[in-house]
C-alpha cells in the first residue's frame, strides 16, 4: 500500500506543474512533468507487478 500512496504524492505534485506548464507555458515545468510521468509509469508498472505476486501466492 505504500507503494500507491507513493504513487498518488506523485500524481499531486505533477498536477501542480502541469497547471504551471499548461496554464503558465513555463518551460522548466513541463519537464518537470515528463520525468514525473516517467516516474509514475514506473510506479505503476511494480505496483501491478506486486498485485500479481501476491495473487498468485495468496
Amino acid at each position: 500500500m505504500d507503494k500507491f500512496t507513493e504513487l498518488k504524492e506523485l500524481i499531486q505534485q505533477t498536477e501542480e506543474d502541469a497547471q504551471k506548464f499548461y496554464n503558465n507555458k513555463v518551460a522548466a515545468a513541463g519537464t518537470r512533468v515528463r520525468k514525473n510521468m516517467q516516474d509514475i509509469k514506473k510506479l505503476a508498472q511494480d505496483i501491478r507487478l506486486d498485485i500479481q505476486e501476491i495473487k498468485n501466492n495468496g
